[in-house]
């Protein structure tokens, strides 16, 4: 039979490394071939390529219409960032093509858009993904397919102005005990600028006010928030990726955090452009005020891909410097002492009055951290740097306001 010819078709992106999967960004060259093994003479119709990218979300919600009807609102949405036909095998004339048995290699090359795509991401309500697929045309046979995907990463440095910004803020909640006024506790806290790549230290300078009868502990986490839009409506998850826990704050006490280290784990990195589809980082600062609900200050993130180099070029090309954080694919995630907590233990119940509305609770993804990096990768399609460590050997202290000592 004709298909039985047919003893392999493969489609196999030229990489610089044969150990390590190409990545590529917006204006790259994707190139590579498409594989033929013939066991006898085989006549062809036509070899084609379709190389496709998208953006895409769904998910289905319950609704009720009364007190015996219920129906599924389905939400679906999607952006096309890629489209490319080619022919890589064609008589001009119409005619088949005769193969000999054998291999038979045809190779391809098309340029991704020079316009911003989006990086790689794979999560529960959608995924960003681009692939190649190839179709084999023969007479009397079923059309052969086969599809491949590939990585694409957007950069991000985090050598912008806007980026290496100070993150500051301040919050402050009254305690409460019987209905009774029993103090106060207060919250400031500062970071040295807005954008990080994974690997790196944060160091937290912060001071916890506690005017309180009781003891309180302070806490900072870092979140991530994957939202999902469509049709107006939001579907997000949310999981907590690091934790820092301070020491207890006594009653009528003060703490003061002198640039305490909290470490960014392999997480992918920040995804902002896309229409349907938003990955997002917070560091969460709190503690837990008696008599009511967390107290919990928030400070943006930027996860970003090409790190900080104060004292290095910035001519070089961002081709070039990714080359370099190609590095962390022979990376493994430290092992942890014990997972992060659920992100529901470390909102305030405010904070779930107000995203009740818009956010249904999700599963923990934390156990996403326990696993390989490469596992990490085939789950979030998210490809971070390699670790960068830099922490200020200077750290400048913030200035803080008095606080009133009594209760």
């Amino acid at each position: 039979m004709i298909f039985d010819k047919l003893k392999k078709i493969d489609i196999v992106f030229d990489s610089p490394e044969l150990d390590c999967p190409p990545v590529f960004s917006s204006g790259d060259v994707v190139s590579g071939k498409v594989v033929l093994e013939l066991s006898a003479e085989s006549k062809v119709e036509s070899l084609k390529l379709h190389a496709e990218g998208f953006a895409k979300v769904y998910w289905t919600e319950s609704r009720s219409a009364g007190s015996s009807t219920a129906y599924t609102q389905n939400y679906s949405d999607e952006v096309e960032y890629l489209n490319r036909r080619e022919v890589l095998l064609q008589a001009d004339n119409g005619e088949l093509t005769v193969l000999s048995a054998g291999r038979h290699e045809y190779p391809f090359s098309f340029q991704l858009p020079e316009e911003t795509l989006v990086t790689s991401f794979e999560g529960k309500h959608g995924s960003i993904r681009y692939w190649v697929k190839v179709k084999l045309h023969r007479p009397w046979a079923t059309v052969k397919k086969i599809k491949k995907e590939f990585t694409v990463i957007e950069p991000i440095d985090i050598n912008t102005p806007s980026l290496l910004a100070p993150q500051a803020g301040t919050k402050d909640k009254m305690a409460r005990i019987w209905y009774r006024n029993c103090g106060q506790v207060s919250i400031t806290a500062k970071i040295d600028r807005k954008g990080y790549t994974p690997g790196e230290v944060i160091p937290v300078f912060a001071e916890f006010d506690n005017s309180t009868s009781r003891s309180v502990v302070p806490k900072a986490y870092i979140t991530q928030t994957q939202t999902f839009i469509a049709r107006g409506t939001m579907k997000q998850k949310r999981a907590v990726v690091a934790t820092l826990c301070g020491d207890i704050v006594g009653a009528r006490r003060r703490e003061t955090w002198h640039g305490r280290a909290i470490k960014i784990p392999p997480a992918g990195p920040s995804i902002l452009q896309c229409r349907v589809i938003k990955v997002e980082y917070m560091l969460r600062v709190c503690v837990d005020v008696p008599g009511t609900s967390k107290l919990s200050l928030e400070l943006p993130l930027v996860m970003g891909t090409i790190p900080l180099h104060p004292f290095g070029s910035r001519t070089s090309s961002v081709s070039s410097q990714y080359s370099v954080n190609m590095e962390w694919l022979r990376m493994a995630i430290p092992e942890q002492p014990e997972p992060p907590p659920d992100y529901s233990s470390i909102v305030s119940d405010e904070d779930a009055v107000q995203n009740s509305t818009a956010v249904q609770p999700e599963e923990d993804l934390s156990g996403v951290l326990q696993r390989s990096l490469l596992a990490y990768v085939q789950e979030f399609r998210l490809r971070p740097p390699p670790v960068y460590s830099e922490v200020d050997p200077n750290p400048q202290p913030i200035t803080m306001r008095p606080r009133c000592m009594t209760c």
